[in-house]
């Protein structure tokens, strides 16, 4: 049978950001998937190395506004490894704490866009409402909704007070009641299982060989979260006092990843409430001077997975180099292993099922033998209208890019 090309993107009514797919069908079956990213690059990792430690925080809180506590979450966990210093306890409860709440309301997000992607739109207004209830305690909790700016360098910027807590502690029950709902919905209705069941399936093997992380691996029965094999901050307390437990299911299919995320919030509201049980008094952060030469690594269970941030120092108020990576960087290559065999429908929901954040993942760069290139804004654009033109230049089209 003939092969037929689809491309996907980058611009796409289900993409919520620029990505580019290219699938390869054998009528409706998907024999190949191709992804091509780089399309969304905004030079966070440059900007970094031109602002002081303490502001970096702020820039890369603004990499994903859903992952706004995870990345620099991450960022001064590799600060601090660097300087070998920790958090006072009240502070490392704090940050937490943020993420945790982060962690909720991403996967009711999710579940939210997954109803909506299936046509189920009671879901998608559901789940957002409920959402509504943890964003309003955010908002409590640290001022802001999003963009909480609640992580620096030796612990946590602002304190929480008894009245946001008590506030917190409300949200999630209330919170708690919606979310059963949900897991009761999913597990009794035929038509997600017929929908979602055996779709897209990810097996331990494939998991392990793409390096998935977070709530795409978990699903395959990879037990990795780094909450729990590397324990920061209040992690490590809340592990023995068993708090929580870390949601491993073996399917692997799309069914599966939305099952585990909606008992992944369920043990999220759990450790919150712990966190704010046993929240200790005293300082939310120790004093930090000049950061000497050196270089460290901070890693942050991300709502999407494993976050990693990496810093370098020479001595000076700036980090000298940063880099980022997202869980969504290697999330990404696994629909080559779960697409293939399935039908064109269901890819979008296999995309969908990793909870991809594109803004996150983007990266960019153009290495020669003794030296990097820094790109500017006209590299950018010429490198693009080059690659436009010899691709036109291969199907025999002509456009007017050729005066730019």
């Amino acid at each position: 049978m003939k092969k037929t090309i689809l491309p996907i993107g980058p611009f796409h009514p289900l993409l919520e950001e620029p990505e580019f797919f290219t699938l390869y069908l054998e009528g409706e079956t998907v024999v190949k998937v191709d992804l091509r990213i780089g399309y969304n690059h905004r030079g966070h990792e440059k900007l970094a190395t031109g602002l002081t430690w303490d502001q970096v925080p702020f820039l890369v809180e603004r990499i994903c506004g859903i992952c706004s506590t995870s990345h620099p979450y991450a960022y001064v966990l590799a600060v601090e490894d660097l300087l070998d210093i920790k958090a006072p306890p009240r502070g490392q409860y704090i940050r937490s704490l943020i993420g945790e709440m982060e962690r909720i309301h991403s996967h009711l997000l999710w579940l939210g866009l997954a109803g909506h992607f299936i046509g189920y739109n009671t879901v998608w207004m559901w789940a957002w409402r409920y959402r509504e209830e943890i964003l309003d305690a955010c908002e409590k909790l640290t001022g802001n909704r999003n963009h909480y700016a609640m992580c620096r360098v030796g612990g946590a910027r602002r304190d929480v007070t008894q009245e946001a807590m008590d506030f917190t502690m409300q949200s999630l029950d209330s919170n708690e009641r919606s979310t059963t709902m949900f897991l009761g919905a999913i597990v009794d209705d035929p038509v997600m299982h017929k929908r979602l069941k055996g779709v897209g399936v990810l097996t331990k093997e494939d998991a392990i060989a793409y390096a998935a992380t977070g709530p795409t691996s978990r699903p395959s029965g990879v037990r990795w979260d780094v909450r729990e094999t590397d324990p920061y901050d209040a992690y490590g307390a809340s592990l023995k006092a068993k708090a929580w437990d870390v949601i491993v299911l073996e399917e692997g299919d799309v069914f599966a990843k939305a099952a585990a995320r909606v008992l992944e919030v369920l043990e999220s509201i759990k450790l919150c409430r712990w966190l704010i049980e046993n929240m200790p008094d005293g300082e939310i952060d120790v004093k930090v001077g000049n950061i000497p030469e050196g270089e460290g690594c901070g890693r942050h269970e991300a709502p999407r997975g494993e976050v990693f941030h990496y810093v370098r120092s020479d001595g000076s108020n700036k980090p000298i180099r940063h880099k980022v990576r997202a869980p969504t960087f290697t999330n990404l290559p696994t629909y080559k292993a779960s697409c293939p065999g399935e039908q064109i429908a269901d890819v979008a929901l296999i995309t969908a099922a990793i909870d991809p954040c594109y803004c996150c993942t983007e990266r960019v760069g153009v290495v020669t033998r003794n030296r990097r290139n820094t790109l500017t804004q006209d590299d950018l654009v010429k490198l693009s209208v080059e690659k436009t033109l010899e691709i036109e230049k291969k199907i025999g089209r002509r456009s007017n890019l050729a005066k730019i």
